[in-house]
Order: structure tokens, then sequence, then C-alpha cells
């Protein structure tokens, strides 16, 4: 069995609250990501869900060290097989690992500049990385667009004669440009129309197979989830509560938490009846309970889960990990 070509370890991002006036003193934090630990498997496809808020952007930027993380590892198999912790390596070292990890932005209109056209938006990381020739990264980019569905002559257009769609995959071309190895997807479709999602979500898949990458997939559409990711990790105030593979984690959810975003999934069928779980506001990741921060809205909540914090922890009998002492 090949090593996860990403593992993270005890992963916090903190940000400080501080106080109005001119001293401005820390009264507090805010803890947006809180113990994360992931194993990636190369070519797979993990996907983070969760409700606005619960911490699955900040997690995919602190593990490309877009945002430096607080505390814990992000330890990134590279091209040499050797493994490098992103989250604690310097400046100029982490610049020469960007050809590897590459991010796919939300917005496909605020992510690209309208003042340059989409050639030379997907040559610009050749060029930062000083990659080939002029007439070399002409034809990578004539490529690279084909292969997401746009055409050559496009390169010499501007962002604002594309739709939405078409932006997207300019977005995707600029990201795997490089040949990394993995491709933060934050919310890649969910700006986009139904149809053009579906496009989009198999454009990636078939990018995945022809040029092995591997995913993190931040949504909160959990039918798109369902359709590209292999294991599916769920947040919830900034920590993971169930982690899993994707079919077993649809057919079978035993995180409280993870069956109140199943039944908030629509039904196609007009006459059944919708039977939400969930009620109440997503906890204030400034001001968490004490205890298990879904305890206030947990319908089968027991009496230590409001004083005492519960773990992720891997279940015996299934490939599953929760983070709930229902289950002990």
């Amino acid at each position: 069995m090949s090593e996860p070509i990403l593992k993270v370890r005890g992963l916090c991002k903190y940000f400080p609250i501080n106080s109005k006036g001119f001293l401005k003193k820390q009264i507090g934090i805010v803890r947006a990501s809180d113990q994360i630990d992931i194993d990636l498997m190369p070519g797979e496809t993990l996907g983070l869900v969760g409700e606005s808020g619960c911490g699955k952007t900040t997690t995919g930027r602190s593990i490309l060290r877009a945002i430096t993380p607080t505390s814990g590892e992000v330890l990134f198999k590279t091209s040499s097989g050797d493994y490098v912790d992103l989250a604690k390596l310097p400046e100029k070292d982490l610049k020469a690992l960007r050809t590897e990890l590459q991010m796919i932005f939300q917005d496909p209109f605020s992510s690209l500049n309208p003042r340059m056209t989409v050639g030379k938006i997907v040559e610009e990381p050749l060029v930062i990385h000083k990659i080939g020739t002029a007439k070399e990264r002409e034809w990578k980019v004539e490529e690279m667009l084909q292969k997401v569905g746009l055409k050559p002559e496009h390169k010499t257009r501007y962002p604002h004669a594309f739709s939405g769609g078409q932006r997207q995959r300019i977005g995707i071309a600029r990201a795997l440009i490089m040949n990394p190895k993995l491709v933060i997807c934050d919310e890649a479709v969910s700006a986009l129309d139904v149809s053009v999602q579906a496009q989009v979500i198999n454009l990636l898949r078939k990018l995945q197979d022809e040029l092995g990458l591997t995913y993190i997939f931040i949504a909160h559409d959990l039918s798109v989830v369902k359709h590209i990711c292999d294991r599916i990790a769920v947040m919830y105030a900034g920590r993971i509560v169930e982690l899993g593979e994707s079919d077993d984690l649809f057919n079978n959810p035993l995180h409280p938490y993870t069956k109140a975003l199943l039944s908030a999934v629509p039904n196609p069928d007009p006459d059944v009846p919708m039977q939400v779980l969930l009620s109440g506001d997503v906890a204030d990741p400034g001001n968490l309970p004490p205890g298990c921060a879904f305890e206030p809205r947990c319908r089968v909540s027991l009496e230590c889960c409001k004083s005492e914090k519960p773990f992720l922890k891997k279940l015996v009998d299934e490939n599953r990990e929760v983070s709930c002492f229902l289950m002990d």
C-alpha cells in the first residue's frame, strides 16, 4: 500500500479577538480550525463539508500555507519522496513547492485579473517559476486550454468575455499548468449553475485520471460531494466530527450532526415531507461551550457532553472515525 501524500497532525488556526480602543488588547481567540488530523492517499479525493463558518476554507488554506497555521504539522510528500512540514517551512523553500500545490478558488471572476488576457493568466505561474521559453510556454498554455474544454484562440480574450463556467475552466487551467500533485478545490462549483456544476465536476474527475491528481474538495453541497469524493470529513465549529468512506457516510451516518446535515438535503419527490433534524445557529468559534460544540443543537446529547470535549476516535468494526460520546 502506498504512503499518504499528505499527513496533517493536530493542525490549528486561531485568530485573536482584540478589544476596541487604542490599546487593542487580546480578549479571546476564534478557533477556526482546531486539532485537524487527516491522511490523504495519492489519487484520492477527500471532501470537507459543513455549514458556512465551520472552518473548511481556513483548513484548506492552512494546509497550503496560504495562511500560517497556529500549530500542528502538515507533512507533504514531495516529488523526491521525502516529507516536508509545510507549516514550518521557510518562505524561500515554500516557493519551490508551489509547483506541486495549487488551489482552485470559489469565485471564478474575482480570482482572475480582468486586465490580463486568458493566455497571460494561465501562463503567469510558468513565468513566476521561470519554466520554459516564451514559445514553449505558449504551446503549454494552448494545450492546457484544450484539456479544460476551451479553444487555443481563447487565449487572446479577457475574462469578462466568458461565462461563469468558462471562467472556472480558466481557473482550473491556471492551477494545473504546473502539473501539481495536490489541488485544493475551495467551493469550486458553488458559484455555478447546476448544469454547469456537473460539467466542471466531470472535468475535474477526467483531469484527475489523466494527470494523477489528488484533491481536497471543500463544499457545502452534499450531492456534489457524494458524486466526486472517495472519503468525506464532516466539520463543525473548527473540528472534524466524522470521517469515512463516501458511501458509508451517506448510507449510515453516525454523528448526530452528520445525520442532521443529510436530513436537510432536499428530496426531489414533492410528496415526501422533509424532517430536518437541525435547529439553531452554528456555534460561535470565538465563544464555544465548555463541552461538545454541537451539544446545544443536539437532540440526543448526554450529560457528559455539556462539560467534556469528545475527540475523533476510530471505530473498531468500521472504517470510520467519529467524535461523539454516543459511540462509546
